[in-house]
């Protein structure tokens, strides 16, 4: 089995996996870090949203050989007070909380390009990350109150 270098929330992680898996399997299979959510599996509902490099990525649809050695910051590697996590208690985001990772991850990506955006980019940048709940309201004034705790 291949061999394969993560550097996953600022440290190296070696896994024993093959190079086309998922890396989405690899955070949470191989690696514990569970916070990443499998949604649908095919890049399209955004609930596996991680940072590849500094930008937005759907893990689901990234493979482990294509992610070695990049920077992958996750959910857990936000560090717990991060601007987005802090508005998103504050405004009472979560219903159900199960896309809401992914959505952090996509609004902390577009608040680290732009910690002022209109509701015309919040909108654009948020395309593709689904709430069932339809918390998406409550999700853009979230975003904005983030970016002036930037």
């Amino acid at each position: 089995m291949p061999v394969f270098q993560l550097h996953v929330n600022g440290r190296m992680h070696t896994v024993n996996t093959d190079g086309n898996m998922p890396l989405l399997w690899a955070l949470r299979d191989i690696l514990g870090l569970t916070g990443t959510k499998f949604g649908c599996g095919v890049a399209q509902c955004g609930a596996c949203t991680v940072h590849i490099n500094g930008k937005p990525a759907r893990s689901c649809a990234v493979d482990v050989g294509v992610a070695a050695l990049s920077e992958i910051t996750t959910i857990e590697g936000l560090g717990g007070d991060h601007p987005c996590q802090r508005a998103w208690i504050e405004g009472c985001v979560p219903q159900c909380g199960f896309c809401q990772p992914g959505q952090i991850m996509a609004a902390a990506g577009l608040l680290a390009r732009n910690p002022h955006p209109t509701d015309d980019e919040i909108d654009d940048a948020m395309r593709g990350n689904i709430c069932r709940c339809g918390t998406y309201p409550r999700i853009r004034e979230a975003i904005k109150a983030a970016g002036k705790l930037s």
